[in-house]
């Protein structure tokens, strides 16, 4: 055999051992469990074999209810979601920018996005006019923001379709629920995950009653329950309310930190910016 034969055996032979190592590696570390960036809310994405984060004492978040379905999320880093910006004439309109926002049914009182500064993007639970819905799944800044199909009652009594988000901010998870009107299916249970915060509409019309709405509280075993879409008629919320702890705060804002909440579920009425004070 020449040299040049031996040399080119050895070549051969050093390239298929290199190939077979890299090959033995990566099927290695393919086998090993990685933390998924967003594992709060959905199990499904919570690596195996890893310990529970530690959470800070500081705030995770500082929420503000401008009424209706309308809230503005500010996270530690400073990221902003507003969700289902209501149009003007109900309250003061607010002065508040947005990274992004998402509308959970096209109506006036859900999609008025122009309202707010920043040039938000803007993540739309329904496609065709509301006709069907839309998947969202996406990273805004640090904040994974996923959405679930549900359907809201129309005023003859029918269903038309909306659609729920969840924030999930690594630590803390939140779920707006937008103008849900039943119970929640498994499926659906699934699809949402665990929730640290559910802002809950218990309208009566177009979303549930106060006992479906506390129904679906049971179902999702948030933390904190703070309640929406009941136009300042604090009687829904007193029924929602019952057999919890209920918090009446005179405010529109509320931090949240996960180290902070509540040991079993509690509900959180926030006064709607420009509202009348709670007596």
């Amino acid at each position: 055999m020449s040299t040049t034969e031996r040399r080119a055996r050895v070549t051969a032979s050093f390239f298929y051992r290199s190939y077979r190592l890299c090959f033995c590696l990566c099927l290695f570390w393919s086998l090993i469990p990685v933390p998924a960036a967003h594992a709060t809310c959905r199990e499904i994405n919570v690596a195996r074999g890893f310990p529970s984060p530690a959470y800070a004492a500081e705030f995770d978040a500082t929420m503000r209810y401008l009424g209706h379905n309308f809230f503005h999320i500010t996270t530690s880093k400073g990221t902003e979601l507003a969700t289902d910006p209501l149009g003007p004439g109900w309250y003061p309109d607010p002065h508040v920018s947005a990274h992004v926002v998402t509308v959970g049914r096209e109506h006036f009182n859900h999609n008025y996005v122009e309202i707010l500064r920043g040039n938000p993007m803007v993540l739309r639970g329904l496609n065709q006019f509301g006709d069907d819905w839309n998947r969202v799944s996406v990273n805004v800044r640090e904040v994974f923001i996923y959405n679930i199909p549900l359907y809201q009652n129309g005023a003859d009594g029918g269903y038309l379709k909306g659609a729920a988000f969840v924030f999930d901010l690594g630590s803390l998870c939140i779920a707006h629920l937008g103008d849900l009107s039943h119970p929640l299916t498994p499926q659906q249970i699934k699809l949402i995950g665990k929730i640290d915060i559910a802002l809950t509409p218990i309208g009566g019309r177009f979303t549930m009653a106060p006992e479906t709405a506390r129904e679906v509280v049971a179902q999702l075993k948030p933390k904190i329950a703070i309640p929406m879409h009941y136009r300042d008629d604090l009687r829904r919320v007193e029924e929602f309310g019952e057999g919890y702890r209920v918090r009446y705060l005179d405010t529109d804002s509320i931090p949240v930190s996960k180290a902070s909440l509540p040991s079993s579920t509690e509900i959180v009425v926030l006064r709607p910016y420009g509202a009348a004070a709670y007596e």
